[in-house]
């Protein structure tokens, strides 16, 4: 199964801000977005869990079908979040739940798990990500990095089929920068598909397998890795050059 993007166009009134956007990838691939500032990157990860609803075109992702022709159904775009993840830039901690808190909240509310259970689970996800001594603590007294990890780790509870990062190392120093490099690759062993959106070419070089180049809303070059060391585009050469 692919995900599988067809003719998306998205506008903020008269702003255009996705043109005719297509593309197909299988699952498990690590999809990097790169571009300049402006260049449609945080539009187009929206779209893949509808927090931006094109105005036209179709996707299909997680094993569902949308053609913008029409506003989503509710139930549609809900089954579609269960299976599709996102770390917000800001992380989006609960700052008035701890960390393991924080974990539990939705697999207990959304998907109506077993309170022991999901703090099992929770336990397990925070171990592997090396945050085991902090479960009780809140988000305020995180580091930046910390509360990068912790985010991961929500997402993680819900057992996402894709996980959508945006500008994962924004803020971060190259030394946690690094270690979130190493979550990313580590994830991507276990199969799960993972779209990300970062400026950062080398932190790009360590996790992509597949990049996709964007400018002004469309893509201008897309392809795997080889595309780093042999870009077509001159527009890429330029960026990557920079």
């Amino acid at each position: 199964m692919n995900i599988e993007l067809n003719h998306i166009n998205c506008f903020y009134g008269s702003h255009q801000a996705l043109c005719d956007i297509s593309f197909s990838y299988p699952l498990g691939e690590t999809i990097v977005l790169l571009g300049p500032s402006g260049a449609g990157k945080s539009s187009l990860l929206k779209v893949f869990n509808l927090l931006e609803v094109p105005t036209s075109g179709s996707m299909t992702i997680a094993d569902l079908d949308f053609q913008f022709t029409q506003k989503p159904a509710e139930l549609m775009v809900k089954k579609l979040r269960t299976n599709v993840g996102m770390v917000f830039q800001n992380y989006n901690l609960w700052p008035h739940l701890t960390v393991l808190d924080n974990l539990i909240e939705a697999p207990c509310q959304v998907l109506g798990a077993p309170k022991a259970e999901a703090i099992d689970k929770a336990h397990k996800i925070l171990s592997r990500l090396q945050l085991d001594s902090m479960s009780n603590r809140y988000p305020l007294h995180l580091s930046g990095g910390q509360q990068q990890r912790v985010a991961i780790a929500r997402a993680l509870m819900m057992e996402p089929k894709i996980l959508l990062f945006d500008e994962p190392t924004a803020a971060l120093d190259p030394e946690i920068t690094s270690q979130v490099a190493e979550i990313i690759k580590e994830l991507s062993e276990t199969g799960i598909t993972q779209i990300i959106v970062t400026h950062e070419v080398d932190f790009a070089k360590k996790i992509a397998s597949q990049v996709i180049y964007m400018e002004k809303g469309k893509i201008v070059e897309q392809g795997d890795k080889s595309c780093f060391i042999h870009p077509i585009s001159k527009q890429f050469q330029m960026y990557l050059s920079h």
